[in-house]
């Protein structure tokens, strides 16, 4: 039971992270073509990202079996969001940060590894429905 929690939980998630780069895609305006490519709702996109870096690493240490699951949901906001090499970069360090974090942290899946991927599912969630609501 809790796997199949776990498993609809991360599917849920990744609806939504694809629904939201859906959302945020928008063409390219005059400013991000002058360089002024910062978004009101960047703070969270980069958040999102650190947490698919931690969930891609987490998730594979405690034998999810998704192979490139969360890897692929982050290109897929990379495609959407980074519209400059800029904005890739931040995307990236991001998402890496939030793998790199979690790979000097935890070399066994454990009680408390679990427990960090439920709140990072939970908050990718909410930061994703935000982030859909936000820019409907």
């Amino acid at each position: 039971m809790i796997k199949r929690f776990k498993q609809l939980g991360a599917w849920r998630m990744t609806g939504i992270v694809v629904l939201s780069s859906l959302l945020l895609t928008s063409p390219v305006t005059a400013d991000t073509q002058s360089g002024k490519n910062d978004r009101p709702y960047d703070g969270k996109l980069l958040r999102l990202s650190e947490i698919l870096g931690a969930i891609h690493y987490l998730r594979a240490l405690c034998g999810a079996n998704e192979e490139q699951l969360w890897r692929s949901q982050m290109q897929e906001l990379l495609n959407a969001e980074g519209s400059t090499a800029l904005r890739r970069v931040k995307l990236v360090k991001s998402f890496n940060k939030g793998y790199r974090g979690f790979r000097r942290t935890y070399r066994n899946c454990t009680q408390p590894a679990n427990l960090a991927i439920n709140r990072f599912m939970t908050e990718g969630a909410a930061i994703a429905e935000t982030l859909v609501k936000q820019n409907k």
